[in-house]
């Protein structure tokens, strides 16, 4: 638990999250305790499948999806034309935005 919260104190939603330790669901944002939220949502990401990949998502940004040439129009892959290594970097994008939102 967070020595800064108290359970004698009204508190917000964000405490209510870290004191009940909602481990299923990434902590909330509250703008006074940001260090601490950076800290348990990196962690939150790294204890997924692939977490490491979801962080560097967050960090570096989605995959740029690579293009093919198709009867002389370039255009964006299918997903299901992506590599295997691709395939699971456009699912840590999704997941790393899914997090966040």
């Amino acid at each position: 638990m967070d020595p800064m919260i108290s359970l004698g104190q009204k508190n917000t939603l964000a405490e209510y999250m870290i004191l009940s330790g909602a481990d299923n669901r990434p902590p909330m944002l509250d703008k006074d305790l940001y260090d601490s939220w950076k800290s348990r949502m990196e962690l939150y990401m790294q204890n997924r499948e692939h977490g490491r990949m979801i962080l560097e998502s967050v960090e570096n940004g989605p995959l740029i999806w690579p293009t093919v040439e198709d009867n002389g129009v370039i255009r964006t892959k299918k997903y299901a034309e992506l590599s295997a290594a691709e395939k699971i970097q456009a699912d840590c994008d999704m997941k790393a935005t899914n997090i966040i939102l």
